[in-house]
């Protein structure tokens, strides 16, 4: 019985996730699901996304956390769209909480939409919103084994920026062996480098980016 309650779930949150990824096509929107855990740098790297790109292409943001508005208000200083999207203790955003913030997002004005899942190496992993990408963030704090203990996550991803490469000096962590377990899960994958204090690598990133945009 949970195994059917589930399929219908999931099935009904394709269903919605496929409308929102009409709707992004109907307006010429590119929307990128930013996952990782909390605290790997997900925010930081819209911020970063955000300057590097001011003036080439028209961004807005979609920020999912469990409550406040934190991430919201500082990433709406820096002049662009954004709206806040509060699961009440959900785990993950689904597609019919974007479609709902969907509705509020001006899609007329923008090329990209960066989404902020909810810091979660499990749940967002098995809801699909409707995104043309899905962009994992790792962290070097978190440690090198994340492939092993998140599969599903990194299968899912089609790229995994491993950031705060700038602590990579001080802190214990093999990035070959995390990149080979990575590949040994999806061969297809892009990795980057990145840290989003330094600014290392992160244009590395942009070109990647730019480019899947081109290719809608």
């Amino acid at each position: 019985m949970e195994i059917k309650v589930l399929k219908d779930i999931l099935s009904a949150n394709e269903q919605i996730a496929e409308r929102n990824r009409q709707l992004l096509d109907s307006k010429s929107v590119f929307a990128v699901n930013l996952m990782s855990s909390p605290g790997a740098g997900k925010t930081s790297l819209i911020l970063e996304t955000i300057k590097m790109l001011k003036g080439k292409t028209r961004i807005g943001v979609i920020e999912g956390d469990v409550s406040s508005s934190l991430d919201a208000e500082t990433i709406g200083k820096e002049g662009v769209p954004v709206i806040q999207i509060n699961t009440g203790g959900g785990c993950h955003l689904d597609a019919n909480m974007l479609s709902s913030a969907l509705s509020n997002v001006p899609l007329q004005d923008i090329e990209l939409l960066l989404i902020e899942n909810v810091g979660n190496l499990i749940c967002p992993a098995g809801f699909a919103l409707g995104e043309h990408k899905k962009v994992l963030i790792s962290s070097i704090p978190e440690g090198d084994d994340k492939p092993f203990k998140y599969p599903l996550m990194f299968h899912k991803a089609d790229a995994v920026l491993i950031n705060k490469i700038d602590l990579l000096p001080y802190l214990k962590f093999d990035t070959q062996s995390f990149s080979q377990a990575i590949r040994g899960i999806n061969e297809k994958v892009e990795i980057f480098q990145i840290s989003c204090a330094t600014g290392q690598g992160i244009q590395e990133w942009l070109s990647w980016l730019l480019t899947q945009m081109s290719r809608r």
